[in-house]
């Protein structure tokens, strides 16, 4: 998987297009990544004891990653990752600016 954790993306569909977030988690087997503060969905909590009101609460779900794409930290647009290897080293590489990320 190109996306790894700390990466900033921007959502390209879904009900958050056009937001943009940090990648807190990368699911590798299920090939989806959790993003701060999007895709957040209501979920009914019943009472218990690390809830003792129980109600609503508001709870991150993971997006595929064919949803989402990178934004380049130097150019600061939005890019496909590409990979260069110098001196037995793997870097990605922004397909736009040729930098490293």
């Amino acid at each position: 998987m190109k996306i790894k954790k700390g990466d900033k993306v921007k959502v390209m569909a879904g009900k958050d297009k056009g937001r943009e977030g940090k990648v807190e988690k990368v699911y590798l087997k299920s090939d989806k990544v959790l993003i701060a503060n999007i895709n957040i969905y209501k979920r009914h909590v019943k009472k218990s004891e690390q809830m003792p009101k129980g109600g609503i609460v508001d709870v991150p779900r993971p997006l595929a990653v064919s949803k989402v794409i990178v934004i380049c930290s130097k150019c600061g647009k939005t890019t496909r990752i590409g990979y260069k290897i110098e001196k037995s080293k793997k870097y990605r590489v922004c397909k736009k600016c040729k930098s490293k990320i």
